[in-house]
């Protein structure tokens, strides 16, 4: 089956409360105990997002995260009773894509879900490949020579929104707004985007050949085959 989101929290009774809530106003929600519920779920269940405590009966979500990151770009949002500045910057260095603190109010929960469904749902439809790149939005999955690379949910959004903008070039400011969807966004946090993202696909990160800096303007994805 096919859900919205996957929520993973041995916390059965805020789980199960979270997942019912979020079904009165349209987003379809199942619900893992553990990280093993969450393995056994995703071979024979899709979702589009993920929530995923920090905190695991068999184990912790950082673990579980850097696993799922094998496989899949699927957005993951952290939640966690934990509040140091400490874990936020694991959970987002390792692929996660946010941090919610509990006690969390459901309602704005919610709003960050549907936001986060509805950024991701942008992606292009159209498939991507060249011989060498191959990018397709519906796996939403990357491959250099039929060779899997990992990207966070992050930078395959970075790389979709290039790519669906071939050889125009693309301020850092439409990328903060239109990618970040925050426009506060800074160059540090582009730059060091962009570098993930070549050092996964260039032959040559240095001497680029798909995602090309246009000093004073920003950049554009050329297509051009290695």
């Amino acid at each position: 089956m096919e859900y919205n989101c996957l929520i993973i929290d041995d916390e059965k009774v805020l789980a199960d409360s979270t997942a019912e809530y979020f079904g009165l106003f349209g987003v379809t929600a199942a619900v893992c105990y553990s990280a093993e519920d969450c393995r056994k779920f995703l071979r024979d269940n899709s979702t589009e997002l993920i929530l995923l405590d920090i905190n695991l009966g068999d184990g912790n979500g950082f673990d579980l995260c850097k696993e799922l990151r094998e496989t899949t770009n699927i957005p993951i949002l952290f939640i966690s009773a934990r509040g140091g500045d400490d874990d936020k910057i694991v959970a987002l260095n390792i692929g996660g894509d946010d941090y919610i603190q509990k006690p969390y109010s459901l309602g704005v929960l919610l709003a960050k879900v549907k936001a986060v469904l509805k950024r991701y749902g942008q992606t292009a439809e159209k498939r991507y490949s060249d011989g060498y790149l191959t990018i397709d939005p519906r796996t939403k999955q990357v491959s250099v020579k039929n060779t899997p690379v990992k990207l966070t949910a992050l930078e395959f959004r970075l790389l979709s929104y290039l790519v669906e903008n071939k050889d125009k070039v693309i301020s850092k400011r439409e990328l903060f707004e239109r990618v970040w969807q925050d426009k506060f966004t800074g160059d540090g946090t582009l730059n060091v985007h962009i570098h993930r993202l070549r050092e996964a696909i260039e032959q040559n990160p240095n001497e680029p050949k798909y995602i090309v800096t246009v000093w004073g303007d920003g950049y554009k994805f050329t297509g051009e085959k290695q």
